[in-house]
């Protein structure tokens, strides 16, 4: 297996340094690395967010591990060579169509949760948002109004197709998580009450549902999803949604879940190709500080390792480690604690070394 290393900016390449002492202990064989900039760094390296030569190494990949991306000193350039436009153009060169975000609380950490324990204890979920649709990726612009006042529009659309395509995740995702213990759920979240795109959605997602006989589906409207994941997120198992909606959620599902700085996600083409990142982002205000949690990435190429390299049994032990390092007390400063990006690190691969 090929993995591409995709450090980027801010605190991308001090997290991305930890996940591959992991990796380095796990001695997989067959695995081999290759770095690559991006984001606001190849910007200032070679003029460009994601540089032809980055692209390449993309999609000649198996995977790929991604830091973040973002630099305030790119935030008055055009919209097409800001750093973000590096993740948007990898998901769409690469076809990656399906976000996966799990959300689960260890048990360690429930006094980290902005919920009451009690509540955040339930927290046990998979959001599976599409990434390649909806107002992202729909016509934009300004305009002027007829009497001469600034417009902006963003069109949100989907066809049928992309629907079917992420419903079909969403339910082997729910079926995969039940395994033969339980019946799957699955929930889908829209605004189908006032959005024509949600109307479409949602008959999409109950046509494909015909083919997932032993999955109970139900429905629920984006601001009542909202509510009920500080209400009673227990009553989640996977959601799947669109592209804006899945990404306010699943955020929101991270702070339930005790820190954003805690959950990584993958995104995945039809072939088992997938980009894997913390969904954090590049937190400028602390990079080179050695405050930033790396435990985001790590759990990130515990993914990689699941999803695209088939290796459960590799996944499960990054897993493991990090649940040991949390429940020995390991705690960076979001979570409440003093230690540094490194020492979480350390952490980790005495977890990884029992």
């Amino acid at each position: 297996m090929k993995i591409a290393l995709l450090a980027g900016d801010g605190i991308g390449p001090e997290i991305m340094e930890q996940a591959l002492r992991v990796l380095d202990a796990l001695a997989l064989p067959g695995v081999t690395t290759e770095a690559a900039p991006v984001g606001g760094a190849a910007y200032k390296a070679h003029g460009h967010p994601l540089p032809p030569e980055t692209l390449a190494l993309a999609k000649a990949s198996d995977a790929i591990l991604f830091g973040a991306v973002g630099d305030p000193d790119c935030d008055a350039l055009e919209r097409a060579l800001r750093p973000e436009q590096a993740i948007l153009g990898l998901r769409k060169e690469l076809g990656l169509f399906a976000n996966l975000r799990p959300a689960k609380l260890y048990p360690d950490l429930a006094d980290a949760s902005a919920l009451r324990p009690e509540i955040a204890r339930e927290i046990d979920m998979v959001i599976v948002r599409e990434l390649n649709g909806d107002v992202y990726f729909g016509e934009k612009g300004m305009r002027s109004t007829a009497n001469g006042r600034r417009e902006g529009y963003d069109i949100m659309s989907y066809n049928e197709d992309e629907v079917a395509a992420i419903a079909k995740v969403g339910y082997e995702t729910a079926i995969a998580r039940a395994g033969t213990d339980r019946q799957p759920k699955l929930c889908s979240v829209d605004k189908a009450n006032v959005l024509e795109t949600s109307q479409l959605w949602r008959d999409v997602v109950i046509e494909t549902g015909k083919a997932y006989p032993d999955v109970a589906l139900s429905h629920m409207y984006v601001d009542n999803a909202a509510m009920q994941l500080v209400r009673n997120p227990g009553q989640f198992d996977t959601i799947v949604t669109g592209n804006l909606f899945g990404d306010i959620l699943s955020d929101q599902a991270s702070m339930c879940a005790g820190s954003i700085g805690l959950l990584p996600s993958a995104s995945l083409n039809g072939s088992g190709q997938g980009l894997y990142e913390p969904i954090h982002g590049s937190a400028p205000d602390i990079a080179g500080q050695g405050k930033a949690n790396p435990l985001g990435m790590i759990l990130s190429l515990a993914m990689l390792l699941r999803y695209s390299g088939k290796n459960a049994q590799a996944a499960d032990r990054v897993e493991a480690a990090v649940g040991h390092a949390l429940g020995a007390g390991a705690r960076t400063g979001d979570l409440g604690g003093t230690l540094s990006t490194a020492a979480m690190g350390d952490a980790v691969l005495a977890g990884l070394a029992l």
